[in-house]
């Protein structure tokens, strides 16, 4: 079994050099990626079922034993994310693949594209599996490179003005994640992560603070916390529909799956614990009021994005089993519902011509089954019950009850208001868009969507109900997954020999 866990990284790889040898043959390169993709989730899913009934799957890469070679490590939480990240990418590559054929002009796909999101896919992978800290930096970066260019594709005036915001505020994430690696290292001696839980304890606390500020401060850029958040909705609105929605899903999760590694696993304790209960409580409360403020859909769930990383990083803080268990599931409910708002909104556009609030009305009438495919996933994201929304946000506002004191009350107050806005957001976009008459003197001529974007989207909305449909089993994983996290002895005992811990 250990030898399936290199291959979530080295499947996509494969297949982005496959497709890019075949680029003058675009239905090739599409059967090609498609295939990668399905075969990394199918690896994904016997990772998981390991990881659960086994404990962590670890490889040592070339056979150099840690902490001295690279290790890559599939623990539940890590294997979890990695099912959840390439379905989600796999309905999205489904989706850009009917969303292509409808494209003419500057928009057109070119060749570039599928290499691209699969080297993007082998990223996240790789960042999700690392085994120290700076194969972590490793798969940041291979993703953020595939992102610069996937940011820009198709060269128009808007993806061409914003693409430097993104990619400077990348840059500057990792000359500080690169900056706090050097001094991680030079006071510990080592990278890998496993080894880095105990040296770091070891540690004088004003050092160790500073080590710890530095990694959450390059994690909070990429996760885009608040006040660390400010260019994501400049950013993602820009990119085509495919693109935004797999960077809305899948992108800034990869930053809150390293703060709850960092936070757990090298720095337990919640030594910045209420630092990180303001942060929470501010992205909530800041990014669901610059929502209220949008009539674009694609700003507005950008703006809803950032506020609902508040809820994940709640979770985080609390530091308790009961908080992190609800964390994941958030982050997990998290990528699917926002991947399939932002490809509806995709539709939006495609159908209507604009996500512009001000410019929809009457979608319901004129198109019931893109109505529907909005609704579901909409009250999901507001937690109407019974959805998972609902159940994980539920966890946490428990999990902050358990723990007692007056920041956990105010943040258990500030995810109520931000889940009652969220309602009223999603409310007035329904009632804006696909209820009301349309303002339009000419409407928008209709347009026949592709059935692969519908069908892709259909997809992703039956996974975010089958989330609810197996809420059980799955806080049954969270919390066995939390308490591995929280016990931290799982991680290291796979890791390292016993004669190096």
């Amino acid at each position: 079994m250990t030898a399936l866990v290199p291959l979530p990284v080295v499947v996509p790889l494969l297949g982005a050099a496959l497709t890019l040898l075949v680029g003058n043959r675009p239905r090739l390169q599409r059967t090609i990626s498609v295939a990668s993709l399905a075969t990394t989730l199918a690896v994904a899913v016997l990772l998981l079922v390991e990881a659960y009934r086994h404990g962590p799957v670890v490889v040592q890469v070339g056979g150099w034993p840690a902490p001295v070679g690279i290790v890559l490590i599939a623990d539940q939480l890590a294997a979890l994310l990695l099912v959840v990240s390439v379905a989600v990418t796999l309905c999205v590559l489904l989706y850009s693949i009917g969303h292509g054929r409808g494209e003419t002009g500057e928009t057109a796909p070119v060749s570039i594209y599928h290499p691209t999101y699969l080297v993007l896919t082998a990223g996240v992978a790789n960042a999700f599996l690392a085994g120290d800290l700076f194969n972590l930096y490793v798969g940041f970066e291979i993703l953020l490179a595939a992102s610069f260019v996937l940011i820009t594709l198709g060269g128009t005036e808007t993806r061409i003005r914003t693409g430097p915001t993104y990619v400077v505020v990348s840059i500057l994430s990792s000359m500080i994640f690169l900056t706090a690696l050097g001094l991680v290292y030079a006071a510990t001696g080592t990278m890998n992560m496993a080894q880095l839980a105990g040296r770091l304890d070891a540690l004088p606390g004003n050092v160790r603070l500073a080590l710890q500020l530095m990694l959450l401060l390059a994690f909070g850029i990429k996760a885009a916390v608040f006040p660390l958040s400010a260019w994501l909705p400049d950013s993602y609105p820009t990119a085509p529909a495919p693109v935004t929605a797999v960077f809305a899903g899948l992108l800034t999760k990869v930053g809150v799956y390293a703060i709850i590694r960092a936070e757990t696993l090298l720095f337990p304790g919640g030594q910045v614990a209420n630092l990180l209960l303001v942060v929470a409580g501010l992205t909530m409360l800041v990014g669901i009021l610059g929502a209220v403020a949008q009539y674009d859909m694609k700003r507005l769930f950008s703006f809803t994005l950032v506020s609902h990383i508040g809820y994940m990083i709640f979770g985080v803080a609390l530091g308790s089993i009961a908080g992190l268990s609800g964390a994941i599931f958030y982050v997990v409910h998290h990528i699917t519902i926002l991947t399939t708002l932002f490809l509806v909104a995709g539709l939006v556009e495609a159908r209507a011509g604009s996500t512009d609030l001000r410019r929809l009305g009457g979608l319901a009438r004129v198109a019931p089954l893109l109505a529907v495919l909005f609704f579901v996933p909409a009250m999901n994201l507001a937690g109407i019950p019974p959805f998972s929304g609902f159940l994980g946000k539920l966890g946490l506002l428990q999990a902050g009850v358990a723990a007692g004191g007056v920041l956990p009350g105010l943040l258990v107050a500030a995810a109520t208001v931000t889940s009652l806005l969220t309602l009223y957001i999603v409310s007035r976009v329904w009632n804006i868009a696909f209820w009301r008459t349309s303002r339009l003197a000419t409407p928008h001529p209709p347009v026949r969507l592709s059935a692969l974007m519908v069908g892709a989207t259909v997809a992703l909305v039956a996974l975010g109900v089958a989330l609810t449909l197996v809420a059980g089993p799955l806080f049954r994983v969270t919390v066995h997954a939390a308490t591995d996290l929280h016990e931290r002895t799982p991680y290291i005992r796979a890791v390292l020999p016993a004669d190096v811990r």
